[in-house]
């Protein structure tokens, strides 16, 4: 499993679809993600910050918790057919299938880490390089940029078939 980190979210200039793209934390490959529009919202607000009015998610983490399952992280473990399945991480080892989309709003409002299974990577990673030439660290409008290119060429059906 390789650490992610969450490099941008985007909208997908044909489709209108919200796109998050994960970076490898120790690693050079991103992988982007198609969301559903409400997910996406919640990742678009952010980190959880008490000056700001809680969201029904944000329920979730302090209720498993309080009854002694703390929530650890969240992977994305495989990639069928050109869909991602997810699961919720539990310190007990307990593993809860969730979608997706749903897995990635609650990892980023409560800054929980993200797995993603290496086979992921080898089939449909992209070198950050080839997205962002300027580097990940370059400035956000020129991330962008260079981001909504990459997009133009991209939908969700290529990932349907990783081996065409």
């Amino acid at each position: 499993m390789q650490a992610m980190r969450v490099l941008r979210l985007v909208t997908h200039a044909r489709t209108r679809q919200p796109v998050l793209l994960l970076g490898e934390v120790d690693g050079e490959r991103c992988v982007p993600i198609f969301l559903r529009r409400p997910q996406a919202d919640v990742i678009a607000i952010g980190p959880r910050d008490d000056s700001v009015p809680g969201m029904t998610q944000d329920l979730l983490v302090p209720v498993v918790a309080q009854l002694g399952h703390p929530l650890v992280g969240v992977e994305i473990t495989a990639l069928v057919e050109g869909a991602y399945s997810a699961e919720l991480v539990f310190e007990s080892g307990t593993r809860v299938e969730a979608r997706p989309s749903d897995v990635l709003a609650l990892a980023v409002r409560e800054g929980l880490p993200i797995g993603m299974a290496e086979s992921i990577l080898d089939e449909v990673g992209q070198p950050i390089a080839e997205l962002f030439p300027d580097g990940g660290d370059s400035p956000p409008e020129e991330q962008m940029k260079e981001f909504r290119e990459f997009l133009d060429d991209v939908s969700p059906e290529d990932f349907s078939n990783p081996s065409s």
